[in-house]
């Protein structure tokens, strides 16, 4: 029953965290309410000037020594998954309390919510949100959190400037991978056909962890903004960190959600395609001091005076 409750509370929460009110129309398929339209029909925030998502210039990120590693509280546990949704405009995975982030430069832990993910229509066009010199990818994996000092309450945390903190994962296809893989990505797709219609939720019993989606992904190096939620209201609230490294999927496992999830109740209704807002304004992005090595000119300036110093030492 603790569960249940638990959950219950979660699951509001987080639909609460990326829907706009309940009396605003917005979609992406339609022009009357796309995200062309977002600033005008939600114009106190989605007008706003700290948007997201944005083109990360990697050249013009600063180095931030408080960018340290994160700590990733049950991103372990193949149990923290715990229901899957068709939303009618992304598939999002509510997860069980539990689940935690922390260091990584940000002010204080926060409480993983959900994660959801946007695309576009097949393996082979934009699907990503972000997009990094300009380059796009397929699909763009979002894990929200909250400050854990707001204590779920997500009303008080979209009011915060940093009161969510969301980490964006791309999703790129490897040619080099067989069909079906990672087999993490094949368990959790697998859920797809159980949730094809919006409104659809479907319990996920397989043992599956975060840890087991983000596979091969170096969570040490990544990019720092302060932006926004990236649907209506666009809260500006969002504490953004996207990662250098992208998850290796192949083709056929992300042309599954462009095949056969709808946005409506019924078969005859859209597919959900083309599920990203576009980039907005530019701001500004920090990332990780850069790695001296032994070509690069400060280093062998360095080298050149010790080898002098040793020769002067000698004579």
């Amino acid at each position: 029953m603790k569960w249940l409750v638990v959950a219950f509370v979660a699951c509001i929460l987080v639909v609460g965290v990326y829907s706009a009110d309940e009396s605003v129309e917005w979609c992406y398929h339609d022009p009357s309410c796309n995200d062309t339209t977002w600033p005008t029909i939600v114009p106190k925030f989605c007008n706003g000037s700290r948007q997201s998502p944005i083109n990360i210039v990697s050249a013009d990120a600063t180095a931030d020594a408080n960018l340290t590693n994160f700590t990733f509280t049950q991103f372990d546990n193949t149990s923290a998954l715990a229901e899957i949704i068709n939303t009618g405009k992304t598939v999002k995975v509510n997860l069980r309390s539990g689940v935690r982030i922390s260091g990584g430069g940000l002010p204080e832990p926060y409480d993983s919510l959900q994660f959801h993910l946007h695309w576009g229509n097949g393996s082979s066009t934009r699907g990503s949100e972000h997009t990094v010199n300009g380059k796009s990818y397929p699909m763009e994996m979002h894990i929200v959190n909250v400050k854990s000092s707001h204590n779920l309450n997500t009303t008080l945390a979209v009011n915060d400037s940093t009161g969510l903190a969301a980490l964006g994962f791309f999703l790129e296809v490897d040619t080099s991978l067989p069909s079906n893989q990672p087999s993490s990505w094949r368990t959790l797709t697998s859920y797809l056909n159980n949730i094809t219609l919006s409104g659809n939720v479907s319990s996920i019993t397989n043992e599956i962890s975060l840890d087991d989606l983000l596979t091969g992904v170096n969570r040490s190096k990544y990019y720092r903004y302060l932006g926004s939620l990236t649907t209506p209201s666009c809260n500006e609230a969002v504490v953004w960190t996207v990662f250098k490294e992208p998850i290796k999927i192949s083709s056929n496992l992300v042309d599954l959600f462009s095949t056969i999830l709808h946005i409506n109740t019924t078969d005859a209704s859209p597919l959900m395609v083309n599920v990203f807002r576009n980039v907005q304004e530019s701001q500004p992005v920090t990332t990780q001091a850069r790695e001296e090595t032994s070509d690069s000119p400060k280093a062998c300036a360095s080298l050149g005076l010790l080898a002098l110093s040793l020769v002067l030492g000698k004579s």
